[in-house]
């Protein structure tokens, strides 16, 4: 580019216009010339290699105008499709499976599901873990289909709805404290056994209790006593025969004549022995027994 120069004159007067001796040329030229094109080219590339890589992200990730991949945004909220994989905790309302599938959730370590109040406290905490599941809130219930109450575990007491709790162990069930409950069965064909190893057993009942065998016998073994009280009524052994096959015989200061006849008798304490039968009693005659 060249710059005018210009002369400004009174009227009535010429002036020669001056020659051109000093020319001033504006512009890039030489190498900063090609730095400025080789700039322009640069970016350029980087604008073509931005804009494929968007297109191969967008592509990659399935973005569409419904959501992303599997994740679907609908009226109801937010649908995946197939298996998710979350590397933050995931915070939701409602997490329900499709009509025709199951919902599962699995994790290398630990599966852990927390209820929190409005102050963002933990109320209530499911932990599943490779050898324990936990879970600490205030009560653990387990409902059925049609809401009945099946298991109900609190602070206070352990409730099992259901109308027949049953036990496969071979070994049975162990109880440390008293257990309340209005029958003990075996299965069929199976045998019922009650067993206290290291301390006593005992049943309670206000009206009675009842122990009953179809088909079979009841033993009843113990190491100290067996006692069996009736705290107002009596004591019924109704059967077609009683055997009290190790009872002591008694014996008195004569010699008596015994015809293989026995009456039972009852010591103060409570203590049965045999006393050889007579015409009339004689038990204060063998009462030795019971010194």
């Amino acid at each position: 580019m060249v710059r005018e120069q210009y002369t400004t004159t009174t009227p009535g007067t010429s002036l020669e216009r001056p020659k051109n001796e000093y020319v001033y040329k504006i512009g890039i030229y030489g190498w900063r010339k090609r730095c400025l094109y080789l700039f322009v080219l640069l970016l350029l590339i980087i604008l073509v290699v931005n804009f494929s890589l968007t297109i191969w992200i967008l592509k990659v990730m399935w973005f569409s105008p419904t959501g992303m991949g599997h994740l679907r945004v609908t009226k109801e909220g937010l649908r995946l499709e197939g298996e998710s994989e979350f590397l933050f905790p995931l915070y939701a309302k409602e997490i329900h499976s499709r009509v025709d599938s199951s919902l599962l959730l699995q994790s290398t370590h630990n599966v852990t599901v927390n209820a929190r109040n409005s102050n963002g406290e933990v109320t209530g905490r499911l932990n599943v873990g490779p050898k324990m599941v936990e879970f600490h809130g205030q009560q653990f219930q387990i409902n059925s289909k049609d809401g009945k109450p099946l298991f109900t575990v609190d602070e206070n007491e352990v409730v099992i709805g259901t109308d027949k709790l049953r036990v496969t162990g071979p070994e049975g069930a162990l109880f440390e404290h008293s257990v309340e409950t209005p029958l003990v069965k075996a299965e069929a064909f199976k045998q019922l056994r009650l067993e206290s190893p290291t301390r006593s057993l005992s049943m309670d009942a206000p009206r009675g209790i009842n122990i009953k065998a179809q088909a079979g016998n009841i033993e009843a073994l113990s190491q100290m006593d067996i006692k069996l009280h009736s705290s107002d009524g009596v004591l019924l052994l109704d059967a077609e025969t009683v055997r009290l096959p190790k009872l002591p015989e008694g014996e008195r200061g004569g010699s008596g004549i015994s015809q293989g006849l026995y009456e039972i008798c009852v010591c103060p304490d409570g203590k049965l022995y045999l006393s050889v039968a007579g015409v009339g009693s004689t038990c204060q005659e063998y009462s030795r027994v019971c010194q």
